[in-house]
């Protein structure tokens, strides 16, 4: 009820503005006697039934218009007048109405395909990108960025969890005030400790206008970490190369001469000249290849493995394989596995080299005749997350405590006699922490002087 008294105070008052003039008119003429009473009163009746039905059409067609206007407002589809008589001055506003929201939808699609293509783009990037809001707060991210600073929920556009601590780097914030107060773009090198060691190039780049989202600047991340990591391999294999081969080429060179001269008719001199000359030609062959070993694991050091790995399964394999070595030292072995214990992401091949290198120290620096121990079990990670710990203890001389904190340095011996005298080159433990970083695992080392050492390695998995 309450909806129709203000439809029919709008009938009646537009019923008296449209026969107002006309009603008055015949009045005054009726009054003056200029036209007769009864014919006037007819003429009267048919003024105001005649403005009654042009006030009830033109409501109407003022009442369908609105609708096509609000529906073009609120960019939904636009309904058709129907065939009821419209006013021509109403029709014709009701046309441009139709053909500015046929309009106003055809850019509205293309301006949603273009944004979607524009996102789209933005999401292939092989490199991390972020948008950031004029307070430099991340708006959006693309994939690259989500899976290289930690991504969010599945299928979301949501900045990556590092991307704040990110952006406090002062190297970064330096850039972002540039672009801001310069307008162009800035270049930043960062360099990132954690979880890996991490070289980045951060260029700030400010939007004018700003986007959609209030997004004023982009910053555009390229990891130079395997270029830079290429670069100090290749000067760190010169140095490293050229120090360690020194002592076992002299050698060589030595022991070659003596058999050319005072020794070139002695066989008992040859035959154990040549047995050294072979051990220290077999030193330079595993030196050599631990060096370009662990350059190949620093290189890709940054980039986590795919895939998985049985450790349960590698170090039985592993166990089998050093047979040998155990038997020349006469160590037993005590194996304690799982029926399995699938770590990923995680590189079959880098997990065995760790198990062997470990069994290959515990071996040279264990107790002659002892016992090792290798173990895997089921352990969390220190932030939660399920994994495997791998463990190799054996019962010899022990480690000072001073020492621990170096053992993972390359070429870095507790007794150096005694290290190359049973054949170590200095890099096992040096591989072993470079391949637990890319696996974004732990390397825990414990050792008493006198009992043993023990090296335990978490893995991610489960």
């Amino acid at each position: 009820m309450t909806g129709e008294q203000p439809r029919l105070g709008a009938w009646l008052r537009s019923t008296a503005v449209i026969c107002g003039v006309p009603a008055a008119a015949l009045l005054v003429l009726m009054g003056t006697g200029a036209l007769a009473f009864w014919p006037g009163v007819v003429a009267l009746v048919a003024t105001i039934g005649a403005a009654a039905a042009v006030a009830r059409l033109w409501l109407g067609n003022l009442s369908r218009l609105a609708a096509r206007i609000r529906a073009a407002a609120a960019g939904g589809a636009v309904p058709d007048l129907p065939a009821s008589p419209l006013l021509p001055s109403v029709q014709a506003v009701a046309d441009g109405v139709t053909r500015l929201a046929r309009s106003l939808a055809e850019r509205g699609a293309q301006v949603e395909r273009l944004r979607r293509a524009d996102a789209a783009i933005i999401e292939t990037l092989p490199d991390p990108l972020l948008v950031l809001s004029a307070e430099r707060l991340p708006l959006r991210a693309n994939r690259a960025a989500r899976e290289a600073l930690g991504a969010p929920p599945q299928g979301t556009s949501l900045p990556p969890a590092d991307a704040a601590a990110l952006l406090r780097h002062p190297a970064l914030a330096e850039a972002l005030d540039r672009a801001l107060a310069t307008g162009q773009p800035a270049v930043a090198d960062l360099s990132l400790p954690v979880p890996v060691p991490r070289e980045l190039m951060a260029q700030a780049i400010p939007l004018d206008p700003p986007l959609a989202d209030g997004g004023c600047v982009l910053v555009l991340l390229s990891d130079r970490t395997r270029e830079r990591a290429v670069e100090r391999t290749r000067a760190d294999f010169v140095a490293n190369a050229s120090h360690e081969l020194r002592t076992p080429l002299a050698s060589l060179i030595g022991f070659i001469e003596t058999l050319r001269g005072p020794a070139a008719d002695d066989p008992a001199a040859q035959q154990r000249f040549l047995t050294i000359m072979a051990e220290q030609s077999d030193r330079m062959r595993r030196l050599i290849d631990d060096l370009l070993g662990l350059s190949r694991i620093e290189i890709a050091e940054h980039q986590a493995p795919s895939g998985r790995a049985d450790l349960a399964a590698i170090a039985q394999a592993e166990a089998d394989a050093i047979a040998p070595q155990l038997a020349a030292r006469k160590v037993r072995l005590s194996l304690d596995l799982p029926a399995a214990a699938p770590a990923h992401p995680a590189d079959a091949d880098q997990a065995a080299q760790v198990i062997r290198n470990l069994l290959d120290n515990a071996i040279r620096h264990g107790r002659e005749s002892g016992e090792i121990r290798l173990s895997v079990a089921a352990a969390p990670g220190r932030d939660g997350r399920s994994g495997f710990l791998l463990s190799v203890a054996d019962d010899g001389p022990g480690i000072p405590r001073d020492h621990i904190p170096r053992l993972t340095e390359r070429f870095y011996r507790v007794d150096k006699g005694r290290s190359r005298k049973a054949g170590g080159t200095g890099l096992g433990l040096a591989i072993v922490k470079h391949i637990v970083n890319r696996h974004r695992g732990e390397l825990m080392i414990e050792s008493e002087e006198g009992v043993g050492t023990t090296f335990r390695v978490w893995w991610p998995g489960g």
